[in-house]
């Protein structure tokens, strides 16, 4: 691939996933590391990227939420992910949603189904959903965060626990081997704790990201999880852990 046609690579990968890692890149172009930021200096230098700690993205990117900015990362696997859920979910079910980039879009999947009853702390999740389709959307209160409009902390925990659903499907912030589930926020991973623990169908859904990171908080161990979805096989030690625990790996 010559170097005008890796500029457009760059570009086409960077449209569909908002940011890439340069490490990434190098592996997707074939590349070395020194030649994919031989690359990007000028495109960046013209200002048609944006260099950002070890990766690049688009300008358009650079004054968005944080929120906004995770739901470009890597989308062309978490909109497959929430594809296939949504698939397995009918018209009339209950589903419980906690916040997250991948649960977002499968909100956006769901908005084909009819009659759902869902029940989420994502202002960004209920907005979707409700008043759409004849669907019954609960949203537990609190006070509302200003990076992704989701409500944590005991009365959304309390809230949630009240309610039994067919599907719980909770985003992954992190996944290691040895602590399974893992998430950077207390709150947050208290959060998606009960999420899991109220749901007949238990779901976590992530992009090969989160694989082998270590979160500050435990979720749960792979026994608190049924299915595992994802776009890209995990590391064999993590695929291992999931079997030995009983999950499923579900790879779209």
């Amino acid at each position: 691939m010559n170097l005008s046609k890796r500029h457009g690579e760059i570009l086409r990968l960077l449209q569909e996933e908002g940011t890439i890692s340069i490490a990434s890149l190098a592996g997707r172009l074939g590349v070395s590391l020194e030649t994919v930021r031989r690359d990007v200096k000028p495109l960046s230098d013209n200002g048609e990227i944006v260099k950002m700690h070890g990766a690049v993205g688009l300008p358009a990117l650079a004054g968005e939420a944080p929120f906004e900015r995770r739901m470009r990362e890597n989308a062309g696997a978490k909109r497959s992910i929430a594809r296939h859920v949504a698939a397995t979910i009918r018209d009339g079910d209950s589903v419980m949603l906690d916040t997250g980039t991948t649960t977002s879009y499968l909100a956006r999947e769901l908005l084909g189904h009819r009659r759902l009853t869902v029940v989420t702390n994502s202002s960004d999740i209920a907005r979707t959903l409700s008043t759409v389709n004849g669907n019954k959307v609960y949203m537990a209160g609190g006070e509302l965060r200003s990076d992704n409009g989701a409500a944590f902390g005991v009365s959304a925990i309390d809230f949630v626990s009240r309610f039994s659903v067919a599907h719980a499907v909770i985003s992954v912030g992190a996944i290691d081997a040895l602590d399974g589930i893992m998430d950077y926020d207390l709150e947050e991973a208290e959060f998606a704790r009960m999420v899991l623990s109220r749901g007949e169908r238990r779901i976590a859904v992530t992009d090969h990201s989160k694989f082998g990171k270590r979160g500050l908080v435990r979720v749960c161990g792979f026994s608190g999880v049924g299915e595992l979805v994802t776009e890209s096989a995990p590391p064999p030690d993590i695929a291992a852990a999931l079997e030995s625990g009983g999950g499923r790996l579900i790879i779209v």
